[in-house]
């Protein structure tokens, strides 16, 4: 059964010696299904994916996977200690991306919970940058 869920998203990204941290705010659903956990929201103006809904398919502490439809499409897989070719959809156009997993720790229950992946991106092998994502699910 799906509920209205408050998500938290701290996303820290690394590029070179630079690093930027954004954070998000705002309600969607969560639910189980087939022993994997689903976080779905809409995007807005603030993520530059307006008009776009995400989702997150987390199956335990061993793959993510990020389904973005609408205006913006994406299609991306975080596999534990694995290099994952995805689609990635921008503003500007769609772009490869190979995505290694470095960790992935999911503290999800039917209540709720925390969920935590790092991955590094990159375009032909070269090294775009270094990513960690925080997730707070929090029942409304």
């Amino acid at each position: 059964m799906k509920k209205d869920v408050f998500i938290t998203i701290k996303g820290i990204q690394k590029v070179d010696h630079e690093k930027d941290t954004t954070e998000l705010f705002t309600q969607g659903n969560f639910y189980k299904k087939n022993n994997s956990y689903y976080i779905t929201y809409d995007e807005s103006e603030a993520t530059g994916f307006q008009g776009s809904t995400t989702t997150l398919k987390v199956e335990g502490n061993d793959k993510v996977t990020l389904i973005r439809s609408g205006n913006i499409r994406s299609h991306l897989i975080a596999q534990n200690g694995e290099r994952n070719v995805g689609h990635y959809g921008t503003s500007e156009g769609n772009l490869s991306v190979g995505v290694y997993t470095k960790q992935i720790n999911s503290e999800l229950d039917e209540n709720g919970g925390d969920l935590f992946f790092s991955y590094s991106l990159d375009i032909n092998s070269n090294l775009i940058s270094e990513n960690e994502v925080y997730i707070n699910i929090k029942s409304n």
